[in-house]
């Protein structure tokens, strides 16, 4: 029989890294600000949210974040300029990430690693499970994977992470999960975690992607966490305690994603996430369909 669990409601975005792999970019604009096509990052990683029924979200941000926090508040001015332009359509997109959520945010004053970050968000969470989203990650809408760890959640209790099958030689990039298979296909129970392992030492290769739903138990492991690898405190690191001993928050599960994702941490991987996006957009991929198959085309001939 299914256990009832209390509604998961709050989403927490962590942002107040600094972008070093995207400079100078970022020098003055954050890397969360930089577009995918016509939107930044963070708005696909909002909605994504809103989606899941996450209408409160927290955002962890840091020195030089305040374009975050301006582009989710109200822009009179330009609203005013464009009314009076009856420019309706470029009115409504501009209003849309403004009326998207309830946003809240908080500074993570020193850049001591993701679990510190998820541990700024502890007031505002308080003694409830939560979602968090790393803006890295970007989940095509059309693969549900946020809710369906949320439904996870809602079943088992604990804490549930988003894992991806990668290519062994990958594994070092991400976090790493030891598992055990369940009832269900897409989902598996968690044993362990470790942090980028070299492939020989990985327990698998599922990789820990950017989403996560997170039992409020991880906040006490949290605050004793010693700095990990790289001299931050991990977030891996306080889930692993978690899947290792589960009566300190419940079990952790994993949800096994085979859809679409876009990385945007990479500038290689960045680049190719707007080119897919612009080339799946109704008002935008037929032409630039086109003009993509006949550049390649051009390149190709051209070696």
């Amino acid at each position: 029989m299914s256990q009832s669990h209390p509604r998961i409601s709050k989403a927490v975005i962590p942002a107040a890294g600094l972008g070093t792999r995207f400079l100078p970019a970022t020098k003055a604009t954050p890397k969360e600000m930089l577009p995918v096509v016509d939107k930044p990052a963070i708005q696909y990683v909002v909605e994504e949210a809103v989606s899941a029924g996450l209408d409160d979200v927290l955002m962890v941000t840091g020195r030089n974040k305040r374009p975050l926090e301006d582009h989710f508040d109200r822009n009179y001015e330009l609203e005013s300029a464009l009314q009076k332009k009856g420019d309706a359509d470029r009115l409504a997109k501009v209003q849309e990430s403004s009326d998207l959520a309830t946003m809240h945010y908080v500074r993570q004053g020193d850049p001591k690693g993701l679990g510190h970050a998820v541990l700024c968000a502890a007031p505002h969470v308080g003694d409830e499970p939560f979602a968090v989203l790393l803006g890295d990650d970007l989940i095509d809408p059309r693969d549900p994977l946020l809710q369906r760890m949320i439904d996870v959640q809602q079943q088992h209790g604990g804490s549930v992470v988003a894992l991806m099958e990668v290519a062994p030689e990958q594994i070092h990039l991400y976090g790493s999960a030891a598992v055990e298979a369940t009832a269900d296909s897409d989902v598996v129970k968690v044993t362990g975690l470790v942090e980028k392992p070299a492939p020989e030492d990985a327990p698998s290769n599922y990789a820990v992607i950017g989403r996560y739903v997170l039992d409020p138990a991880v906040f006490g492991i949290l605050r004793t966490t010693e700095p990990g690898r790289g001299g931050e405190i991990q977030l891996t690191d306080a889930l692993q305690q978690l899947a290792t001993d589960e009566k300190a928050g419940g079990p952790v599960h994993g949800v096994v994603f085979k859809g679409r994702r876009y990385d945007t941490g990479d500038r290689g991987d960045y680049l190719r996430a707007i080119v897919r996006l612009a080339c799946e957009r109704e008002d935008l991929g037929p032409d630039f369909r086109t003009w993509l198959r006949s550049y390649v085309t051009e390149e190709m001939q051209q070696r």
